[in-house]
């Protein structure tokens, strides 16, 4: 019986003897070994700063530089180190109430008592160096560096967008970002987001229980690297950008101009703008709010992108093509205006005075309303169409090829369709098969129920300078070397017109500028300039000036959509303002300076800047 329990001994001692072995061999590794325990049980003197980037730099297609870095700091908190805080000289120096304080220290315990979250964001060079002196006031603080966004030009906010602080929601599908990280917001910063804006870093810093840096922990042998962002090279030309946003200054509308051998977008222009400066800083959540809030102006709205106009009848040019390709209207083609389009019960759709019976050329030369809607009218009840809906759908798909009613693609957020009716629309409206092209003869002319954007008009002139084809309209064209293209941006798109339809209405457009047709007032000497007018009907106020063009009429360079709310004929503003762009961008000078000056005194809305600046 002795001799069982003594052998019971025996395995008591060894099995205390290998925990006590166990014991040893895991403090040996944690104390001698793996150094991220060392790391950990020194986190209380350690101050982990993450090292932001510099977003990458944004140029203009010449290389001048358009969006910058500037330098800026946030004031961090770590709740549990906030001790014997000089609360008063704190406050003084970030201009703020001591209930601030109490507030925004207790959000940053309710995120983390242990990690550091922002107190104060994005202060200024100058206020950092009264606030580094006295650091050592403010146990539980600190500062971290970053960067501000800077515009060398007051131009294109809406192309650019801004950024500012990844919200929760982002945080929590995306593990990149963390609470005081900023984003991408609108525009070419959010699209080209993970491009600009690199990847972060880490320092790791020991601190005395004063707050005061002591140096490097363990000689940096755990930070990490921060890494630039990539620059992007737009296709932007800022003196053309400037100059047209001075052109359309105290009125509403946009300007779009794009390149049709490329696709890229020389200008987009939104009005009422603001200074993108303005969304940059301590200042953007303020001037966010007045700028959202101004519901006159509504700066905020991009145009270019989102605004949906009635073509009026730089529409005709559609017609016409359409016209051709499904076999019912020839260069040849005469029709007699007899004042308007007669729609019975005495009512019509007038026109304004011109010589009769006009030829193809001829129509769109003189901008007749009458053609055209005999032009729709024969395309939708063309035999063998079964029906007046299937001559509708014939035509809304070659309407739509030509780049409307369907969003790009453009490397801008924001994009919207337009509008080109579907069948199914007509049918709840009227009744099925109870519709007939009378119904919906408005079409023809560019009214109705259509809906453009300003991008879609550029892109309409652009593909009928290439006679039948364009390239998706974009912003940004190379991506960290100006021979990077972005290759997103290269394939061509080939419309359902058949290019041999569209000489006839290129010389047709030509002569709406040199053959003493509505746009003969605007036209430049030297540049053979090719364009189309148009009035849009606006049942809430005076119509809409629209204008189309491009030039040169071969070989073009530019393509160029204006529109301009409520400002009467398309000759009166849309059609100056073009050309002038046009002479901009190929002469790189204006000589007709009392056109330019008229454009520009211009103020169709009585109202200054949207935000003095």
């Amino acid at each position: 019986m002795e001799r069982v329990y003594a052998n019971r001994k025996f395995i008591v001692i060894g099995l205390f003897l290998v925990i006590g072995l166990a014991y040893v061999i895991r403090l040996f590794f944690i104390q001698i070994v793996a150094d991220k325990y060392v790391l950990s049980a020194n986190n209380n003197v350690l101050r982990y700063i993450t090292q932001y980037p510099a977003r990458g730099l944004v140029y203009d297609r010449y290389g001048k530089l358009l969006v910058y870095n500037e330098a800026a700091y946030d004031l961090m908190v770590i709740p549990k180190q906030v001790k014997n805080v000089d609360t008063a000289e704190l406050c003084r120096l970030l201009e703020i109430e001591k209930k601030d304080f109490v507030e925004r220290v207790e959000k940053a315990r309710n995120y983390s008592p242990y990690r550091p979250s922002i107190f104060e964001s994005q202060i200024t060079r100058e206020n950092y160096g009264y606030l580094e002196e006295k650091m050592f006031r403010f146990p539980g603080f600190f500062v971290q560096p970053r960067t501000l966004r800077k515009y060398t030009y007051p131009i294109a906010a809406h192309t650019f967008g801004y950024i500012g602080e990844a919200g929760p929601e982002v945080i929590e599908i995306n593990p990149y970002y963390k609470s005081g990280d900023y984003i991408g917001i609108s525009g070419v910063e959010k699209s080209y987001e993970e491009q600009l804006r690199g990847k972060k870093g880490m320092k790791i810093r020991v601190v005395d229980v004063l707050n005061r840096d002591k140096g490097s922990f363990q000689g940096g042998k755990y930070d990490t690297i921060a890494y630039t962002g990539t620059d992007l090279y737009s296709s932007l030309d800022a003196d053309l950008q400037a100059y047209g946003e001075q052109l359309m200054a105290g009125k509403k509308g946009s300007i779009v101009a794009i390149e049709p051998s490329t696709g890229e977008i020389l200008c987009i222009i939104t009005s009422p703008s603001y200074d993108p400066n303005l969304l940059v800083g301590r200042i953007r959540r303020t001037n966010y709010t007045k700028l959202l809030e101004d519901s006159i102006m509504v700066p905020l709205f991009n145009r270019a992108l989102m605004a949906s106009y009635p073509p009026g009848s730089t529409f005709k040019v559609v017609d016409a093509l359409v016209g051709q390709q499904v076999g019912v209207l020839t260069p040849e083609t005469r029709y007699f205006c007899p004042g308007g389009f007669p729609l019975g019960n005495g009512k019509k759709v007038a026109c304004h005075s011109h010589f009769s019976p006009l030829d193809l050329r001829q129509s769109i030369q003189h901008s007749c309303n009458t053609y055209y809607c005999r032009v729709f009218k024969s395309i939708i009840d063309k035999r063998p169409f079964t029906s007046t809906r299937a001559g509708y759908e014939i035509w809304r798909n070659l309407v739509m090829s030509l780049g409307f009613g369907h969003k790009f693609g453009i490397d801008i957020p924001g994009e919207l369709n337009g509008n080109i009716p579907s069948s199914n629309y007509y049918d709840r409206y009227h009744g099925k098969n109870r519709w007939t092209s009378m119904a919906i003869i408005s079409l023809g002319i560019g009214q109705g129920e259509i809906g453009i954007t300003p991008l879609q008009m550029a892109n309409l002139a652009a593909l009928i300078s290439n006679r039948g084809f364009y390239y998706t309209p974009h912003i940004i064209k190379a991506i960290g070397k100006k021979d990077n293209l972005n290759k997103e941006f290269l394939v061509k798109h080939v419309c359902g017109i058949d290019p041999q339809y569209f000489p006839i209405v290129v010389e047709a457009m030509h002569d709406v500028m040199e053959a003493g047709g509505t746009g003969f007032a605007s036209r430049v000497d030297g540049i053979e300039i090719c364009g189309k007018t148009g009035t849009a009907q606006n049942p809430h106020g005076k119509n809409h000036s629209i204008f189309i063009s491009f030039a040169p009429k071969d070989n073009p360079r530019i393509a160029v959509a204006v529109v301009v709310e409520n400002a009467g004929f398309g000759a009166t503003y849309a059609a100056p303002i073009a050309t002038l762009m046009i002479e901009k961008y190929i002469n790189r000078e204006v000589k007709r300076k009392d056109v330019e000056q008229s454009m520009i005194s211009g103020n169709l809305l009585n109202k200054g800047k949207v935000i003095d600046q």
